[in-house]
């Protein structure tokens, strides 16, 4: 028994080389051929390095008030300037980089997968579930995204946490219409027919035989709405619903004093309205490019 145990190693350690060499040749060949679909995926790594090493990176403390240096112009001591409070701007840009991207990726991954799981389990029980799924789904896909997260964070009020439900109740019923769209083909296939055959239960069905294989448009949905969440959360934040002060946030320093005094400090508003413009480009470029290398229609 304990002889085998070495064989099985050494018979994996090829399959996993195998594996790294193939992974290798899709990055390679997915930047040959979306060349800027690479540079947005560079562009957002090198965005989350600089969040993650905020604290190392920021040369002041973006909480701390310096009344001396109020609406002081981008400086060598102040790159982008500072705000109405004395504040150094880019020091809260990188901070609100953490905040940005902490609401996006959950908001987006939570809204994803329950959208993909709601999605797979409409198409695969059909009949009354289905249609019932379906309504509900065109009746919250009747309201803008912005409408509904703001009656969702009105109901449960502001916050990093509610801002994430919010968001990612918002993307539910639009994932769920393109993963079902994929999972009603996959419902008719062989395989699934055959677990159906031999007793197999429907949850296990779906989990382990159809969502695995909705895993190319959950991917292309889940980076497409990177980008609308951190944009959906820039605007709630604006408007007074999302984090709160002092927390640095981009939609809230583009708000009340960067509004106020845009024609004394135009620094206040325009850097952090360039850190957003630039990531939900760079989100968007990128979900677009992995839908055409992983949409096999798409493939030349």
């Amino acid at each position: 028994m304990a002889s085998g145990v070495p064989a099985v190693a050494q018979a994996r350690g090829p399959a996993v080389a195998a594996d790294r060499r193939a992974q290798r040749a899709w990055l390679a060949r997915f930047a040959r051929r979306h060349p800027l679909g690479a540079a947005a995926g560079m562009a957002i790594l090198c965005l989350a390095a600089l969040a993650a090493l905020a604290h190392h990176l920021a040369p002041y403390d973006p909480l701390a008030n310096g009344f001396s240096a109020m609406f002081g112009a981008p400086s060598a001591r102040h790159w982008f300037g500072t705000d109405v409070f004395g504040r150094d701007v880019f020091s809260r840009i990188l901070y609100g980089a953490r905040t940005a991207l902490l609401i996006g990726f959950a908001a987006s991954l939570i809204g994803a997968t329950i959208g993909a799981i709601v999605g797979v389990a409409s198409a695969y029980f059909g009949g009354t579930t289905d249609l019932v799924i379906q309504r509900l789904a065109d009746i919250m896909i009747s309201f803008p995204i912005i409408i509904l997260a703001l009656a969702i964070v009105a109901i449960l009020g502001s916050g990093t946490f509610n801002l994430i439900v919010a968001i990612a109740f918002s993307f539910v019923p639009r994932i769920e219409l393109v993963v079902r769209a994929s999972a009603l083909a996959i419902r008719e296939t062989a395989y699934v027919e055959a677990a159906r055959a031999i007793g197999a239960r429907h949850w296990r069905i779906i989990f382990r035989h159809m969502i695995p294989n909705v895993t190319a448009p959950y991917l292309v949905m889940l980076t497409a709405f990177l980008g609308q969440a951190i944009l959906l959360e820039a605007s709630l934040s604006f408007l007074g619903l999302g984090v709160n002060e002092p927390t640095p946030a981009w939609g809230l320093m583009l708000s009340g004093a960067a509004v106020e005094f845009v024609q004394r400090a135009p620094w206040m508003a325009v850097f952090p309205g360039l850190a957003i413009t630039f990531t939900v480009l760079a989100f968007n470029v990128l979900g677009d490019s992995l839908r055409d290398a992983l949409d096999p229609r798409l493939r030349p």
